[in-house]
């Protein structure tokens, strides 16, 4: 696509099965030279004494949440430093992405919500051989994206989107601007 933003930060971001991890890898492969920071890897590298987040947020399942996404935005910024394009991918949503975006020091740093419908992301999650859901549901998920998440950065209705598509539309976006933290255009 000859797209180049240049050493930078994207952070793609949205509910489970949103297509985030796809979407990401995608993009990094389309760019010149990125790189793919996946946030759930700085989960799994809990051996012993891992808590998952559930609908009840224990204390420690929240601090263990807030160190992953400290450790992906000191990443991101560490490869951006060094001239990559840093794709993050994690689940960043309510007050979350505001401190991420307070978080990551480099600049341009670019913010892209997938937002598929909640009949989209149903048909992919049961189509995925990970499971995510568990005690959360689609539409309370899908709701503390809506109606909890800051409008910041480039929201895609990505429900009738290959990922291809979907990385057009970034890709557009980081072009034209949209997407820089606090900017509210929505695609």
């Amino acid at each position: 696509m000859g797209a180049d933003p240049g050493p930078c930060v994207v952070l793609i971001t949205g509910v489970m099965a949103a297509g985030k991890s796809t979407v990401a890898q995608l993009l990094a492969e389309t760019l010149p030279r990125a790189v793919h920071v996946r946030g759930d890897v700085f989960r799994r590298m809990i051996v012993s004494g891992r808590a998952e987040m559930a609908p009840d947020e224990s204390a420690e399942a929240r601090g263990q949440l807030d160190l992953r996404q400290r450790l992906s935005a000191q990443v991101a910024d560490a490869y951006a430093d060094d001239g990559w394009t840093a794709v993050v991918q994690d689940i960043v949503l309510g007050d979350d992405l505001t401190r991420y975006v307070e978080r990551v020091r480099t600049r341009p740093f670019h913010v892209v919500v997938l937002a598929p419908s909640p009949d989209a992301v149903r048909a992919r999650e049961a189509g995925r051989g990970k499971t995510g859901y568990g005690e959360w549901t689609v539409e309370a998920f899908d709701a503390y994206l809506r109606d909890g998440t800051p409008r910041i950065g480039l929201w895609l209705d990505t429900s009738g989107q290959t990922p291809e598509e979907t990385v057009s539309a970034i890709l557009d976006g980081l072009s034209g601007g949209a997407g820089e933290p606090g900017d509210p255009r929505q695609g």
